[in-house]
């Protein structure tokens, strides 16, 4: 019998689909145990016995490849290959599919959110009302603003979308491929990251974690950026230098920041000291809609994959040879 290790958590909260895909072709599974995201050292310990991962953000190393001879299969719940050895998967014959699409609009919608909650300040004032203090915060609409968007693939064109009804606000973008025919679309202004960092009144990332954009904005980005500008981030962890972004924030620097994203999560580190940085638990992903329909896909494609179907997401190319020149 198949046996298939589903690590992701939380899994199957709202729709039982993808447990049931898995009882129907006789697939014997277990579900994280620990109900949190798992160390490294802890899916060594559970991965022994399993011909599949059904895989969150956790880390899949060599080492815990090593510790599953009979691991043939990583079916990504999401988008993100940064936790995968893709090198490792390859020399042992593991193939890895993901679901690239399926979290996409769930992330825009945070990230927009996101940004006229920070443009109108509704997070300090609500924390300040819960302290009874009553104060009333000017703020600024997305209309009068410069947005900078970094990385215009499936999320960052999403965000440029839901831009659409609040007006004619100018856009910087910046892409290592850049996609010309959105400029017709968007009057998009494609940018160097510098002008781009010293322009721009609004910051959003919508790019992978890889050697090009880790810590790929520390302090000098940081400070290079408008006295009053806002950063978000919910791409990746680590793309932002962290301490960096706190000892900015600390100085007075930045009118606000949110992150969802993180290099350890659960995050316990000092931008909790800040009120004006907006966290949120890497919670992007989390729309009911969303996050059901990656689990979904996850789960079919390991059971394609089980069954000796033709699988549907299989990571290209491509993401193997950025991810072998190093993060």
């Amino acid at each position: 019998m198949a046996k298939a290790l589903i690590t992701t958590v939380p899994f199957c909260d709202r729709n039982r689909l993808p447990l049931e895909l898995l009882e129907n072709e006789g697939v014997e599974y277990l579900v994280n145990p620990l109900n949190k995201k798992l160390t490294e050292d802890e899916l060594a310990e559970m991965v022994t016995d399993f011909d599949v991962i059904i895989a969150g953000t956790e880390q899949i190393t060599a080492k815990v490849m090593d510790r599953a001879p009979n691991l043939k299969m990583i079916s990504r719940v999401g988008v993100g290959l940064d936790g995968i050895d893709l090198a490792a998967a390859a020399e042992r014959g593991i193939v890895v599919s993901y679901t690239p699409e399926a979290p996409a609009p769930a992330v825009a919608d945070l990230t927009l959110g996101l940004i006229l909650t920070l443009l109108r300040s509704v997070h300090i004032s609500n924390a300040e009302m819960h302290e009874g203090i009553w104060h009333r915060y000017f703020g600024r609409r997305l209309a009068e603003v410069t947005i900078g968007i970094i990385g215009v693939g499936r999320i960052g064109t999403r965000v440029l979308n839901r831009t659409k009804v609040f007006g004619t606000p100018r856009i910087l973008v910046n892409d290592i491929m850049p996609d010309r025919n959105l400029g017709r679309e968007f009057k998009l202004e494609w940018v160097s990251k510098e002008k781009l960092f010293q322009e721009a009144d609004i910051i959003s990332l919508h790019v992978p974690l890889t050697h090009l954009t880790k810590n790929m904005i520390r302090k000098e980005q940081l400070l290079s950026m408008k006295k009053d500008a806002i950063i978000i981030n919910t791409a990746r962890g680590g793309i932002i230098n962290e301490k960096d972004l706190y000892e900015v924030m600390q100085s007075g620097h930045l009118s606000s920041a949110a992150i969802d994203v993180f290099d350890f999560e659960p995050y316990t580190g000092p931008l909790r000291d800040i009120q004006r940085c907006l966290l949120t638990a890497h919670m992007g992903s989390m729309s009911i809609d969303c996050r059901t329909r990656m689990e979904i896909e996850a789960t079919e494609e390991a059971v394609r994959f089980l069954t000796g179907k033709a699988l549907e997401g299989v990571v290209p190319k491509e993401e193997y040879e950025v991810q072998s020149q190093g993060l």
